[in-house]
């Protein structure tokens, strides 16, 4: 590894490895700093080495990783596996520890292409064993080929429910149930935006088809799910909720829950970049244009670290990071950007004419952002519970960085990735503030290298 690259990406998911194909190819030297051991990040992980029948079971979507990553080995992109970027600063200096030894890195460009994470979000149960994220389901699945044994729930709300659910019943799972708590008032939230929506009509006719599958396949799926509850000693052992008004209990070994997913922001926060609260996502996302471009000159953000678009919005975004990338270290003209950029801002634009149909409708119930019970933790690593945030929040002391020094909520390994949001949300409730003007935790340096991946393994080991 060298100590100075033109180019450093910083992720090598789908906008990744897009952005570092489209460097290489017009001749720019780019490092690619990938904190898991192959490329492919959360969506294509582990798509290198993927047996072809799990391959097919995944779907079509997960196969449109083979093409990119190979791109990516094909390019003379400098890729560099276990690398753990733990600082980044507005003068282009990166921290990096890879395969065990520290380097210090300046580039002239930094493109950050870290991903996103799943939306925290507290209920009674949540943290007894045995309850997960459904990203960790899937991690275990492409990874390893692991699936449940003794049948599963699955439980919130978000495409990703329905998809591993199907993905699940294709791999002989047990699937339970799939119990979906956005509430009603979504689909007349979501009905102005369906008309454009239909016009990316491909991602509609899967989630047609995967509800089509699961329901000839008899399991059971709820709509308009609420007292969403884990119940169990040592271990989950059933899964309580409520539906129109009637309380059901099913017994079950697994809860996979999914409240859709956020923008990985602390690398742009502990590089100082501006941050703005996105209201239809309910999450903070690095302030943007068109290009990734952050207010700090030379930094850049693509694919969903930069906000929820999905994997192939992220793939354009990449491209024209990349592109932007290359106009601003003098390689090509304005106009030569735009020319070369004009399809991916166009596929871009058409990719995300669904998002705003999306975001409506899956937007998780502002009851479970807003309301936990005092008893309910919601900072997992100091075991920090609401009921404590509130006490702090009744001493005058109402802002996020004044909970955390209060109470050592976010201080833990995963630096308030698993706390912040949920913290942010109680507050702006208690104290009757928009959710905008709340400031967001503080980052600094080392950030800790832990991705949404590994904060799953936490938890799956955890519960063995």
């Amino acid at each position: 590894m060298k100590s100075h690259y033109p180019l450093v990406i910083i992720g090598a998911g789908p906008a990744g490895l897009a952005a570092a194909t489209t460097a290489s190819e017009h001749g720019i030297e780019t490092a690619l700093l990938d904190e898991q051991p192959a490329p492919g990040g959360q969506i294509y992980r582990n798509i290198e080495s993927m047996p072809t029948q799990r391959a097919e079971l995944l779907g079509s979507e997960y196969q449109r990783g083979e093409k990119l990553v190979q791109l990516m080995r094909s390019s003379n992109t400098h890729y560099f596996s276990d690398a753990f970027v733990w600082s980044l600063n507005g003068q282009l200096e990166l921290g990096v520890l890879h395969q065990g030894r520290a380097h210090l890195i300046h580039a002239d460009q930094v493109i950050i292409a870290g991903g996103a994470q799943e939306r925290p979000v507290p209920f009674p149960g949540w943290t007894l064993p045995g309850v997960m994220n459904a990203g960790a389901g899937q991690i275990l699945l492409k990874q390893s080929g692991l699936v449940p044994s003794d049948g599963v729930v699955l439980a919130g709300s978000g495409p990703l429910l329905l998809l591993l659910a199907w993905q699940y019943l294709n791999a002989g799972v047990d699937v339970k149930a799939v119990l979906d708590v956005q509430p009603m008032s979504n689909w007349l939230r979501a009905a102005p935006y369906l008309p454009k929506a239909l016009l990316a009509h491909h991602y509609i006719t899967k989630g047609l088809r995967y509800k089509r599958d699961l329901k000839a396949a008899g399991v059971l799926t709820r709509h308009g799910v609420k007292d969403l509850r884990a119940i169990g000693g040592g271990h989950v052992q059933a899964v309580d909720y409520i539906h129109r008004n009637k309380l059901y209990s099913i017994k079950t070994p697994l809860l996979l829950t999914h409240f859709g997913v956020i923008p990985q922001t602390h690398l742009s926060r502990a590089a100082s970049c501006a941050h703005e609260w996105n209201t239809a996502q309910q999450c903070w996302r690095p302030v943007n244009d068109v290009w990734g471009a952050t207010d700090i000159k030379g930094i850049s953000v693509a694919g969903d670290n930069a906000g929820i678009g999905g994997a192939r919005t992220a793939e354009h975004n990449g491209r024209l990071a990349a592109f932007n990338a290359i106009h601003q270290m003098g390689h090509i003209s304005q106009g030569e950007r735009d020319k070369k950029a004009k399809k991916d801002l166009r596929w871009m634009k058409d990719e995300l004419l669904i998002r705003p149909f999306l975001d409506a409708m899956f937007r998780p119930p502002s009851i479970m952002l807003t309301h936990p019970t005092d008893e309910e933790i919601l900072c997992r690593c100091e075991e920090v519970t609401a009921g404590d945030i509130r006490k702090v929040l009744e001493e005058g002391h109402q802002t996020p960085n004044a909970v955390k020094f209060h109470t050592r909520c976010g201080m833990g390994p995963c630096q308030g990735r698993q706390c912040a949001d949920s913290v942010a949300q109680l507050i702006a409730y208690e104290t009757g503030t928009n959710p905008r003007d709340i400031e967001p935790y503080r980052v600094r340096p080392p950030v800790k290298p832990i991705t949404i991946g590994q904060l799953a393994g936490m938890e799956q080991n955890s519960e063995e």
